[in-house]
């Protein structure tokens, strides 16, 4: 019988299966279309996102490549105005001949590791200045003069005096006074105090008409020792073209279709130093910082993938919408041939189904009967010793033993009341000393579900009349049920005054019946408990609309 059961259920799911692709014939093809393209759409993004994660962890090696090749770069530089330093605090003074000596040993015409050259201003005091030019036109045979900042003021002057290699650009910073120039002079007073290479914010490295460039200058202070103590003599320094130092530091790049931007601070167009440009401008940016002669620098890698698709994820979204269509064409096949099968098959499965399904509960219900009258008549026997009073008592109950299916009969199948069905089950067992209790409000049942209720309600009654509170004088059962949701009612049976119940006692054929049949007609799970002082059992019934259960109120009809 239970291997029955799972057949009609796994038969009845395949029915609700196939009305569902019938119902929907247009829906079902659609829902398909759109699942295999939100599994490409995924597709797509976790592709795009791994593309993502590529191109950022690309950027983030061209970042530490440039920040590399800049630092290498810059700390070539300080170890040459180091060296420089420590060579010309060792003269009394610096001349031409020792200045190119020095500047001839760094090669700076073969390789300036993207700076501008190397170069020497010299401190001089604004009462020496006259004499100090007269000196170096000497040595340099021919005009040198000394040019300050607009409205620059202060004794003291730091003129380029000599610079190398001899560029056009160079001879035109030749004189210049760097100290006017308040960005120089913050970082040259900077130098002197800490005695370090240091570097210039942004600044234009040439001040007279021709390719001026943006740039950055580094400062070494040069001392001399004397019996005053420490004097400074001058600045050893290098000038850094910001474009030609960011392209020296590019040449072994192999990603230079991306953008790559120097920045003396934050990325703001006004601190731009030099720049790559990208390919084609993304948005997409990452930033890394440097030092460069203990000046804060940023490094801005722009990508040049733009938000288009990557080749492997425009085959995946085609392929994707061509599998799509394809299978949503083929569903569409599929549910013409069910709809045309299902008209032929569907109304006779069902009647199958249901007469199937009553011929089953029309069985158990005479075989329960059958031993509910013995229950009864012992019952009876126990309570009269008058012959009569005991056959109008058996008939009277016998009687009522039916009236659960007559309600159904006189209803045509349709709804029944809780109050109804439980009141039928129980009226062989009311009157005399039973205390039957019931209360709950009016709820209408479907036929089937009243007749698996009917059905638990006397395997109850049959049990309590046999071993529990109906079994004795003094015994109670209370019958409570309410609405747990809207399509839910919560029905509880509670003995009280019979025997002392054994929580140990083996489960007998009613009680499977309830906790195995019952619950799987009903599909909601039955709570059943033998507590010492009486047997409690929970039932959950469904409520259904009329719609659910109209085909077999047209069977019943049919049958009549």
């Amino acid at each position: 019988m239970h291997g029955s059961t799972e057949t009609r259920v796994e038969k009845e799911r395949q029915g609700r299966a196939g009305r569902w692709l019938v119902r929907f014939p247009r829906g079902v093809p659609v829902a398909i279309f759109l699942a295999i393209a939100l599994i490409t759409a995924l597709s797509v993004v976790a592709i795009e996102a791994g593309e993502d994660r590529r191109e950022r962890a690309i950027m983030r090696e061209v970042a530490q490549s440039v920040a590399s090749a800049l630092d290498r770069r810059g700390n070539a530089t300080e170890a040459y105005l180091r060296a420089g330093s420590a060579l010309f605090a060792t003269a009394d003074e610096v001349r031409l001949p020792l200045f190119r000596r020095f500047a001839s040993e760094l090669r700076l015409d073969a390789d300036r590791r993207g700076s501008e050259g190397i170069g020497w201003a010299e401190v001089v005091r604004r009462e020496n200045l006259e004499e100090f030019e007269r000196a170096v036109q000497a040595e340099r045979m021919g005009p040198f003069e000394v040019r300050s900042e607009p409205g620059a003021i202060g004794d003291v002057l730091v003129p380029v005096t000599f610079l190398k290699p001899d560029t056009e650009r160079n001879r035109r910073a030749l004189g210049f006074d760097l100290y006017s120039d308040p960005v120089r002079r913050e970082a040259m007073d900077e130098a002197a105090r800490m005695i370090r290479p240091t570097a210039t914010g942004k600044l234009v490295l040439a001040h007279a008409s021709g390719d001026d460039a943006t740039g950055f200058i580094i400062f070494m202070p040069v001392f001399e020792s004397g019996e005053g103590g420490r004097q400074l003599m001058g600045f050893i320094y290098s000038p850094f073209d910001a474009q030609y130092f960011l392209t020296s530091a590019m040449d072994m790049l192999a990603h230079r279709q991306m953008g790559v931007r120097l920045y003396d601070g934050p990325a703001d167009r006004a601190n731009l130093l030099a720049e790559h440009a990208p390919e084609q401008e993304s948005g997409n940016r990452i930033e890394q910082q440097i030092r460069i002669a203990n000046r804060p620098l940023l490094i801005e890698i722009e990508s040049a993938r733009m938000g288009t698709l990557s080749p492997l994820s425009m085959a995946t979204l085609l392929f994707g919408l061509a599998v799509a269509s394809l299978l949503m064409m083929l569903a569409r096949l599929l549910t013409r041939q069910a709809l045309e099968d299902q008209a032929s098959l569907a109304f006779f499965e069902e009647q199958n189904s249901i007469r199937n399904s009553l011929t089953r509960e029309l069985n158990h219900r005479v075989k329960n009967t059958l031993a509910s009258i013995l229950s009864i008549i012992s019952l009876t026997r126990r309570r009269t010793d008058d012959l009569d009073e005991f056959a109008d008592g058996l008939e009277g109950r016998v009687r009522a033993l039916s009236a659960t299916h007559d309600l159904l009969t006189q209803s045509d199948w349709g709804t029944t009341p809780v109050s109804s069905v439980i009141e039928a089950e129980l009226a062989p067992y009311s009157g005399g000393d039973a205390d039957i209790r019931l209360d709950g409000p009016a709820i209408e049942l479907a036929p089937n579900d009243a007749l698996s209720l009917g059905l638990a309600i006397h395997e109850l009654a049959t049990n309590a009349a046999k071993y529990g509170a109906l079994s004795q004088p003094g015994g109670s059962v209370t019958i409570e049920w309410e609405l747990e949701a809207e399509e839910l009612v919560k029905l509880r049976w509670i003995e009280r005054g019979g025997p002392r119940v054994d929580p140990e006692r083996k489960s007998g054929f009613g009680t499977d019946l309830i906790q195995k049949i019952v619950a799987h007609e009903l599909r909601q799970p039955v709570e059943l408990r033998f507590d010492p002082e009486g047997v409690s059992c929970t039932l959950r019934v469904p409520v259904r609309v009329r719609g659910a259960f109209q085909i077999r109120e047209r069977l019943a009809r049919l049958s009549d």
